[in-house]
């Protein structure tokens, strides 16, 4: 078992942890009707085949909901967050929130003598 004392990171889940899923879930939490693919694509900066590995991933944990239909006949993909997945990321982002807060109180505990060493790099 991991101790989070030493390891306070190690309390995050680490679907959620990776840099692009996580835009892929801040993304998706500002909209209650989903975004289209292209617009999540976009958003988030990625190409259509690295979006849609990471979404395989989301969708096979249950976070998200990918919905395929035709709309004026094109097709259109659009994807959402489901509940339990919108559960579970509230969690991780105050798990995470609480692993910044414990290290800001810790940089401010250490403050000067964190900092010595830095100041007599510059000076050097």
């Amino acid at each position: 078992m991991t101790d989070t004392r030493h390891d306070p990171a190690g309390t995050l889940e680490r679907l959620f942890h990776e840099p692009n899923r996580l835009a892929i879930l801040s993304a998706l939490c500002t909209t209650r009707n989903g975004l289209a693919f292209t617009e999540l694509r976009d958003t988030c900066r990625l190409t259509d085949g690295n979006l849609n590995r990471h979404l395989k991933t989301l969708e096979e944990a249950g976070i998200v909901r990918v919905q395929k239909a035709f709309v004026n006949d094109k097709p259109r993909t659009t994807v959402s967050l489901t509940r339990g997945g919108l559960a579970r990321f509230n969690q991780y982002l105050e798990r995470l929130e609480a692993v910044l807060q414990d290290a800001r109180r810790a940089s401010r505990r250490e403050g000067v003598s964190a900092r010595a060493p830095l100041a007599a790099a510059a000076r050097a």
